[in-house]
C-alpha cells in the first residue's frame, strides 16, 4: 500500500465539500420555517455538526468501520482513533491516509443526523433534540453504516449496493423523520394557521450549497481521483437537473412553477442518485431524477392531506427519494461502470433488484422501530415538546434567547 497524493487531495477536498452541506442544510431548513423559529432550526444542524464530529472520533468510527462483530456492528479497535493514523488502512481506501478516510466518513455521519431534524422543527426542546441525536447516531446510523459499508457487514455480504448513502443516509434519516413526527405530534395550529417559509432566498442559497457539496458526497465516494469519480460527478449533476426540471413542470401543471419547488426537486434528484452514482452510467441520471421528483412530489401531496405534521417533508424527499434511488441502482447498475458493483435488472440481473429491495425493507424497518423507541424513551424521561407558550413565542427566544433579526436578548 502506498499513498497517492491525487487521491488524498480529492478525498480531503470532498470531505470539506460534504462538511459544507450541513450549513447548507441549516439554511435550507431555516428558510422554510416561520421567522420566530429560524435560528433554532439553524442551531439544530450546527450543534449536530459539533456533537457528532466529537462522537465520531471517540467511538462512532469504530462502531461503523471497526473489526466486524457478527456482521452487525464494528468492534472497538478504532476507539478514540486508536490504530487510525497517517498510513493507509489495509481494508478501506488503501491509497489515502486512514485519517483521510475517517474524516470523510465523519461528514456523512454529521449530515445524516442533521437531516431528520426537519421533521421536528418549531416544537421540540433543544435538550431533547440533543439527546435523540446522540442515541440515534449510536443505535441507528452506526449499525446501518456497518451493515452496508463496513468490512463484514451483513448487507454488504448480501450484495446490496449503496455507493454514497441511499440506505445509510437517506432512508435512515427519512424514515426516522416519519417516526419522530408521529411521536412528537403536530405543531400548535397545524392546518389552522399559516405556516409559510420566512425566507425563500435563504432556501435557494441552502439548496445551492447542498448541490455544490453533493459532488464531494457522491464523486468523493469513489475514494480515488479518476474515471469513476468523474462518472459519479456527471451522474449526480444530471439527476439533480432532471429532477429540478420535472418538479418545475409539475408545479406548472398544477398551479405555478415555484423557486422552492424547483430547488426541492433538485435536492430530491441528488438524494435519488446518491446510492447509484458510482454504479450506473451518467445518462441513467435522467430517468432516476425524473421518477424521483414524481415520487416525492406526490408523496408530499399525500402527506399534506393527512394529520401527520412531518414539518419539512424529510420523509417525502429523503425517505422516498432514497428508496427509489436504492431500487433504481438494482435496475440501472452496470459492471462496465464499476467492476466492484453488479449488473442491474435491465442488463439481465434481476436478482440485484431483489437484493436492493431486501436492503430497503430491512433499513426501513430498523430505522422506524428504533427511532420510534428512542423518541418514546426521551419523551418519558425529559419530555419532547416545549410548552404551548414557548411554542407560541417561538423557539428562537424560548430555547436560545436570540432573534434572527434582532440579536441576543439581554
Amino acid at each position: 500500500m502506498s499513498i497517492n497524493s491525487g487521491d488524498t487531495a480529492w478525498l480531503l477536498v470532498s470531505a470539506a465539500l460534504v462538511m459544507l452541506m450541513t450549513p447548507g442544510l441549516a439554511l435550507f431548513y431555516g428558510g422554510m420555517v416561520r421567522r420566530k423559529n429560524l435560528l433554532s432550526t439553524i442551531m439544530m444542524s450546527m450543534s449536530i455538526l459539533s456533537i457528532i464530529a466529537v462522537l465520531w472520533v471517540l467511538y462512532g468510527y469504530s462502531l461503523a468501520f471497526g473489526d466486524d462483530i457478527g456482521g452487525f456492528i464494528g468492534g472497538l479497535n478504532f476507539i478514540g482513533l486508536r490504530n487510525v493514523g497517517q498510513d493507509p488502512s489495509p481494508v478501506y481506501a488503501t491509497t489515502v491516509p486512514h485519517l483521510a478516510f475517517m474524516i470523510y466518513q465523519a461528514m456523512f455521519a454529521i449530515i445524516t443526523v442533521a437531516l431528520w431534524t426537519g421533521s421536528v422543527v418549531e416544537r421540540i426542546k433543544f435538550s431533547s433534540l440533543v439527546a435523540i441525536a446522540i442515541l440515534w447516531f449510536t443505535f441507528v446510523y452506526a449499525p446501518v453504516a456497518h451493515w452496508v459499508w463496513g468490512s463484514g457487514g451483513w448487507l454488504a455480504r448480501l450484495g446490496a449496493l449503496d455507493f454514497a448513502g441511499g440506505t445509510v443516509v437517506h432512508i435512515t434519516a427519512g424514515v426516522s423523520a416519519l417516526a419522530l413526527a408521529r411521536v412528537l405530534g403536530p405543531r400548535t395550529g397545524f392546518k389552522k394557521q399559516a405556516m409559510e417559509p420566512n425566507n425563500i432566498p435563504l432556501i435557494m442559497i441552502g439548496a445551492a450549497l447542498l448541490w455544490f457539496g453533493w459532488f464531494g458526497f457522491n464523486a468523493g465516494s469513489a475514494l480515488t481521483a479518476g474515471g469513476l469519480a468523474s462518472s459519479a460527478f456527471v451522474a449526480t449533476n444530471t439527476a439533480a437537473a432532471s429532477a429540478g426540471v420535472t418538479w418545475m413542470v409539475l408545479g406548472w401543471i398544477y398551479r405555478r412553477p415555484t423557486l422552492v419547488g424547483t430547488v426541492t426537486g433538485a435536492v430530491v434528484g441528488l438524494v435519488a442518485i446518491t446510492p447509484a452514482a458510482g454504479f450506473v452510467p451518467p445518462i441513467a441520471g435522467i430517468p432516476i431524477g425524473i421518477v424521483a421528483a414524481g415520487i416525492s412530489y406526490y408523496a408530499m401531496i399525500w402527506r399534506s392531506k393527512g394529520s401527520l405534521d412531518e414539518s419539512l417533508d424529510v420523509w417525502a424527499c429523503h425517505g422516498m427519494g432514497g428508496t427509489w434511488g436504492a431500487l433504481a441502482t438494482g435496475i440501472f447498475a452496470s459492471i462496465a461502470v464499476n467492476s466492484a458493483g453488479a449488473d442491474g435488472a435491465i442488463l439481465g440481473n434481476g436478482i440485484q433488484f431483489l437484493k436492493q429491495l431486501a436492503s430497503v425493507g430491512i433499513v426501513w424497518g430498523w430505522s422506524f422501530v428504533v427511532t420510534y423507541g428512542i423518541g418514546k424513551l426521551v419523551n418519558a424521561f425529559v419530555g419532547l415538546r416545549v410548552s404551548k407558550e414557548e411554542e407560541t413565542i417561538g423557539l428562537d427566544i424560548s430555547q436560545h434567547g436570540e432573534r434572527a433579526y434582532g440579536g441576543v436578548l439581554r
